[in-house]
């Protein structure tokens, strides 16, 4: 067919839509011809009820000032261009730099910033933006007094330091000297609010080594003898060479530095390959970390030797925490921690106080021993011995901080999924007490996240009410009616709660901070199916008062504003009880219309207990969000969708997960489909399934084993379990521990008897571990060498998630394409009413 000739088809077909959209008749139901392939090169454009979705407004952020009175909104703009995208880029040691600005590459900038009291009152504006503004990060100062943020400039070549009088809603550059943004912020406040620590360009540094093309030699790399069984997980954009050790070297060193608010550096001992650094609350230390040689072709830099050290603010050294040694494997399971210092990190109520875990089962979760962690504690001036603060069965979560009374510590235990949460008294005088101890799967008694506050240095502490002993919970309130989000005090003495706010139907309603000491105040998100999420100010203590709306976001697709949601349950033939929110288009009457062509997506997850596995994980009452990036967008097309569909993958007690993991997989699906067939708003020849990444590798599973779906949708995903030897998702097994599971999880070994369409879509850099671009490009090599049906899309300069506006347009073109000849006009399909 002539190129002009399928142009000229596409053409009509799109405007065969549009025409019955104008005229009010829902598309869905339309007789549209089947849409055609164009054998043209380039990026294709889907139908404009699409693109109108990808071009959608988007909400802004908001980010909260310390007091809890003023916010920063923060709007990020449309999608790049794949102008954009393609910048230069550096792939080495796990992470991805743009050379030209020493930051990293792939981030989206705010293009617009503006301020707006939280008790009311109109935007404020703040004026001597830098323009274009490419605002990478923004922080407040701890007093409030100011706003610092960087700005990316790629036409200069460099990351600014600017600086924002909250008084005068002024902008001003800070400093001339270009910051390192390769690994994280590159800037960060000092706790008294008058200076920030900075890691800047160094001066005179040059330009990075060039490579002239000759080796060197050979790249050499040895195991040593002896070795013990390690994981050794798969990792992208790794190191190849001494010539990449040294650009990489080049890129991450940086100078540590102070920077007044009147502009002035006072440097902070040598340039070094410091990849963190943070102030102790007093402001008189720095806990400083540096990577050191020997680097490894093996993993990532946060693998690599490593320094740990607390300088004071003249750069000498007050004290070595640790030095770490490289880390290329861990022993066999997801428990398995590095030995040595690990989670090292000040106490944020104490003047200069650290705090870390030590493994005592040489980070080993095979070996049997009462004590796994234990956590220490050392304060300033580092030269008594650390004191114990706890010793813990299992590992260590981190620390929320209050008083020297008060503090909770977590530990959890993968394998069971077991979290505990203990009340310490830091300072000493009583043993921990046990708050918590249950499943972490188990999201109906998850007890809610401890609410915090910044105090005056900026630092993170537990909100702790006037009695001195309560706290405050946020939680999700998951039920069997679906999310509840709940704000609850609870009395630390006996576990009794009081619940202070409850998200009531017919909205979704979420706690996003408490405003004050007393928690009278609180911030909320609520939405509806039909409205999006709208900030809201609450009075806790005036049962009587109308919450306060902050914004009046509008709905960013109102074409799509009468679609029918529904949160369904049913169960697999096991007994298990599944979920999945069905989406039905604008318009559409089961009785009168029929059955619909229908896109299942879904996304795998394993668990220890069936009654976790079945626990309600949505909302009848949030708003129904139609995006770009899941399946929702074809409601514009006329589908049904069925989102987040449950299929669990259980093992209890000692059984494995994954050795059952086809047999669950089909039974999910086969009850899925089932439901929406009874509920008569599916055809059962016109079902296709779809996923991203775990879920592309659900959906080669399901086209292999079953021939319950018409066609799939593959992005992004893993097919080959042999090329991620050493575990992948929640599988802690390596290859050669669970040969036989391996191979039977990987689709690509029954590609034969794949019989139904299927579209692999994957991004041609993708950096995710685990899904090499080559994973598809093999996977589409066995079903067409074995006379399958399959189409592959590599999508250029795009990772594991897509980026430019191009590439989002043309995977919904294809998918779009995809879907009509093969599940909207099948040839077996019933004509269209």
């Amino acid at each position: 067919m002539p190129a002009t000739t399928a142009r000229r088809r596409l053409f009509l077909a799109v405007s065969a839509t549009l025409l019955v959209a104008s005229l009010g008749v829902a598309p869905a139901f339309a007789q549209t011809a089947p849409a055609v392939v164009s054998e043209d090169g380039g990026y294709q454009l889907p139908p404009e009820a699409l693109r109108a979705i990808v071009d959608a407004p988007r909400p802004p952020r908001l980010l909260l000032s310390p007091k809890r009175d003023l916010a920063a909104f923060l709007q990020t703009p449309a999608l790049p261009s794949i102008a954009e995208v393609s910048q230069p880029e550096l792939k080495l040691g796990g992470i991805r730099i743009n050379p030209k600005t020493y930051s990293a590459s792939r981030a989206s900038y705010v293009s617009d910033v503006w301020l707006k009291p939280i008790d009311g009152g109109a935007e404020q504006r703040i004026a001597g933006l830098p323009e274009p503004l490419s605002l990478a990060s923004l922080l407040w100062s701890p007093d409030q007094r100011h706003i610092a943020f960087s700005q990316v400039d790629t036409h200069a070549g460099e990351v600014q330091l600017w600086l924002v009088d909250v008084a005068t809603r002024q902008a001003r550059r800070l400093l001339s000297q270009p910051l390192n943004a390769v690994v994280g912020n590159g800037f960060e406040w000092m706790p008294d609010g008058q200076s920030l620590l900075v890691r800047l360009r160094p001066q005179g540094q040059g330009a990075a080594p060039q490579d002239d093309g000759v080796p060197a030699g050979p790249n050499v790399q040895e195991t040593g003898a002896g070795g013990t069984v390690q994981q050794l997980r798969t990792y992208q954009d790794l190191l190849r060479s001494e010539q990449d050790a040294r650009v990489f070297v080049h890129y991450m060193t940086s100078q540590l530095a102070r920077v007044s608010l009147d502009g002035t550096v006072s440097p902070i001992g040598a340039p070094g390959l410091t990849v963190s650094a943070t102030a102790s609350p007093d402001g008189r230390h720095l806990l400083r970390q540096q990577i050191d040689r020997p680097f490894s072709y093996q993993v990532p830099y946060t693998r690599f030797p490593r320094r740990i050290e607390v300088v004071g603010l003249d750069g000498q050294v007050q004290h070595t925490v640790a030095r770490l040694p490289l880390v290329e494997g861990l022993p066999v399971g997801n428990d398995a921690v590095p030995t040595g210092v690990r989670s090292v990190a000040w106490r944020s109520d104490a003047p200069a106080t650290l705090v870390w875990a030590e493994a005592q089962d040489g980070g080993d979760p095979a070996r049997e021993v009462a004590v796994r962690d234990i956590v220490y504690a050392q304060a300033a001036p580092f030269r008594t011995k650390p004191s114990e603060l706890a010793q813990l069965s299992m590992r260590y979560a981190g620390t929320q901080w209050g008083n020297g009374e008060l503090a909770l510590l977590t530990e959890y235990w993968w394998k069971t999924r077991r979290i505990r949460e203990w009340r310490l008294h830091p300072d000493g005088g009583a043993a921990p007490v046990l708050v918590r101890d249950g499943s972490y799967e188990d999201r109906y008694a998850d007890p809610g996240m401890a609410v915090t506050m910044p105090d005056d240095n900026g630092n993170s502490r537990l909100l702790i009410a006037a009695d001195g002993q309560s706290i405050y919970r946020i939680g999700d309130g998951a039920s069997e009616e679906g999310d509840r989000p709940f704000l609850d005090r609870q009395h630390l003495a006996d576990g009794r709660t009081e619940r202070l706010f409850h998200s009531q139907a017919p909205a979704y309603e979420a706690p996003v901070a408490v405003l004050d000491a007393q928690a009278t105040r609180l911030l909320t998100t609520r939405e509806t199916p039909a409205e999006p999420a709208n900030f809201l100010l609450r009075r806790l203590d005036d049962a009587d008062a109308a919450p306060t709306a902050l914004t009046a976001f509008a709905h960013p697709t109102p074409q799509l504003r009468d679609v029918h949601k529904e949160l369904v349950r049913f169960k697999r033939k096991d007994g298990v009880d599944l979920s999945g929110t069905l989406y039905l288009p604008p318009g559409y009457d089961a009785q009168r219309d029929g059955p619909l062509p229908l896109l299942m997506w879904a996304y795998p997850g394993e668990f220890k207990s069936a009654d976790a596995a079945s626990q309600v994980t949505d909302s009848p009452y949030r708003f129904n969000a139609v995006g770009y990036w899941g399946p929702q967008a074809f409601l514009a097309m006329g589908y049904a969708v069925f989102a987040d569909v449950s299929m669990p993958i259980i093992g209890e007690g000692n059984a494995e997960p994954n050795d059952t993991y086809i047999e669950q997989l089909v039974a999910s699906a086969e009850a899925a489909v089932d439901e929406v067939v009874r509920r008569g708003v599916a055809d059962r020849r016109r079902i296709a399934i779809g996923g991203h990444s775990y879920g592309a590798f659900m959906t080669g599973n399901l086209l292999a084993h079953s021939r319950l779906f018409a066609a799939g949708i593959a992005r992004s995903g893993a097919y080959n379990r042999t090329l991620t030897p050493f575990g992948f998702q929640a599988e802690e097994r390596n290859y050669w521990q669970a040969q036989e599971t391996y191979l039977r999880m990987s689709p690509f070994n029954y590609a034969g008897q794949i019989k139904d369409p299927i579209l692999l879509i994957h991004g041609e850099e993708d950096n995710n571990s685990g899904t090499f671009p080559m994973q598809s490009e093999r996977m589409f090599a066995a079903i067409k060498g074995l006379g399958g049906n399959a189409r592959l899309v590599m999508l250029p300069k795009e990772s594991h998630g897509y980026r430019a506006r191009e590439s989002i347009l043309h995977m919904l073109y294809e998918t779009n394409v995809w879907l009509d000849r093969y599940v909207k006009h099948r040839p077996d399909a019933p004509a269209a009413p």
